[in-house]
């Protein structure tokens, strides 16, 4: 064989690299799950970064890679080799962190919007900060938060919520009408002061 004909070392390595990759890969879609770990030590540091360059948090990127690996791990059966294995796992890393950057967004809309409403709703000396409505809306439950999250930042009728939830739009006006006096209750309990004049009042 002429010897410029020859694959350089350097080649011999990568598809070296890629067969111990695509082998690690059939072991666990064989029901091996010990070999995954050969794909996390290979990516999870690219995958790491990446999720950390749009995130721009250490602690939210090092969750989000726990949960792509966990994603990764329960589609790996799924995966086609038309493409290789990392950019796979980047087009999960991506569709991911999409996703909770969405969430937080709405979040921080729901945040501010619940203390304009809430404002306007509440006695003047209740005054609403975004720490504040922070601190109520994590004392609600899931549902309770469903249900502001599509009335108030989403916009829904109680008509469409219903649907979503499978509830009849006059339940659910009573049940946000019973959630927003809660959250101006609470509030009107962590003014202190302002507990006397509310006392009087009623």
């Amino acid at each position: 064989m002429n010897p410029l004909e020859q694959p350089s070392p350097g080649a011999q390595q990568v598809e070296h690299h890629s067969e111990a990759i695509d082998t690690a890969i059939e072991r666990v879609v064989s029901g091996d799950k010990q070999a995954y770990a050969i794909i996390i030590r290979e990516y999870e540091k690219k995958i790491y970064t990446y999720c950390y360059c749009i995130l721009k948090s250490r602690e939210g990127a090092e969750d989000a890679v726990q949960e792509i690996f966990l994603k990764a791990y329960q589609n790996l059966s799924r995966y086609e080799k038309q493409a290789s294995l990392l950019t796979w796992l980047y087009k999960i890393a991506y569709f991911h962190c999409v996703d909770l950057i969405r969430k937080q967004s709405r979040w921080h809309r729901l945040l501010s919007l619940c203390k304009e409403r809430l404002s306007l709703s509440a006695p003047t000396y209740v005054n609403y900060t975004e720490q504040a409505v922070n601190e109520m809306l994590m004392h609600l439950n899931w549902e309770e938060r469903n249900i502001l999250l599509l009335r108030v930042v989403e916009q829904y009728s109680f008509e469409e919520i219903g649907k979503i939830m499978g509830c009849k739009p006059a339940t659910l006006r009573q049940r946000f009408a019973r959630l927003r006096k809660k959250l101006i209750n609470q509030r009107i309990q962590e003014g202190g002061a302002a507990n006397g004049e509310v006392a009087e009042r009623t």
